[in-house]
């Protein structure tokens, strides 16, 4: 079995996540969770769980990321996420190019350069419509499973154009259509669509470098990822583990300090 060499955690809005690498930076363990509004406690049953798994993880390098990750005391640095999903993305395809990271209350695109350097980037952070929380939200109202709802949105003929670019106002727009006998499945095309719209529009502000990279946890939705694929007319590419790229790079950050150390 591989012996930790560091550790890297990302406390996301709606998921954290930790990663360990082996002194290769090779990715050796990991493990999720639903965000909890206790960090700290949270932190330390993930840390609990890596040591009963892995062994004693004393004196490893701990480097943390997102939303949470000034909560996370055991940490020697705190980094940013676009920095770590940069990180962990080149590391994992081993190319630069364009990257696309979709969460739950946020999306990002980050211009990779060919050293795994953040050339440019643009983010999202102030809108739920260009993110999961519009499709968990819509999920609720259309009684729908969020696994399911990619297959549901690609399996319709037809689309419902979704003009509301609010989450709010989409929710209202979509009750009027369901009062109005309209079907569940062209619905669901239509609001990945309108997602997928404004994600591309980032892509455009900064400037597509192929390739084109996608990670987040939204993009293991298969109607997402063809709707890129449409809208930019480039061919998606993930890497092995699209949710864990925060952590992955945390991690690899972590190791880099422990080398020079």
């Amino acid at each position: 079995m591989s012996r930790i060499a560091a550790i890297g955690i990302d406390v996301g809005s709606t998921t954290a996540k930790i990663v360990a690498v082996d002194e290769n930076g090779e990715f050796i363990w990991s493990y999720i969770e639903p965000a909890h509004p206790r960090v700290e406690d949270q932190v330390d049953r993930f840390l609990k769980k890596l040591k009963e798994e892995m062994g004693p993880i004393d004196g490893i390098p701990i480097v943390a990321t997102g939303y949470g990750r000034n909560l996370v005391h055991q940490a020697v640095k705190k980094v940013t996420e676009i920095t770590c999903h940069a990180l962990g993305v080149f590391r994992q395809l081993g190319h630069g190019g364009t990257l696309i990271d979709i969460g739950g209350q946020d999306s990002k695109v980050i211009v990779i350069g060919p050293g795994g350097q953040v050339v440019d980037f643009a983010m999202n952070d102030k809108c739920a419509a260009g993110t999961g929380r519009f499709l968990e939200n819509t999920a609720g109202r259309l009684m729908v499973k969020l696994d399911e709802m990619g297959e549901l949105a690609l399996s319709a003929e037809e689309e419902v154009p979704i003009s509301s670019t609010c989450t709010v106002f989409a929710e209202s727009e979509i009750i009027s259509m369901i009062a109005h006998g309209v079907a569940v499945e062209p619905i669901l095309k239509g609001l990945h669509r309108s997602l997928v719209k404004r994600v591309v529009a980032m892509v455009r502000s900064v400037g597509l470098v192929p390739p084109l990279m996608l990670s987040g946890g939204v993009v293991k939705n298969p109607a997402i990822r063809k709707m890129i694929e449409d809208e930019t007319g480039q061919k998606v590419i993930l890497p092995k583990y699209p949710q864990m790229m925060g952590a992955y790079g945390a991690a690899l950050i972590a190791l880099r300090m422990k080398d020079r150390g």
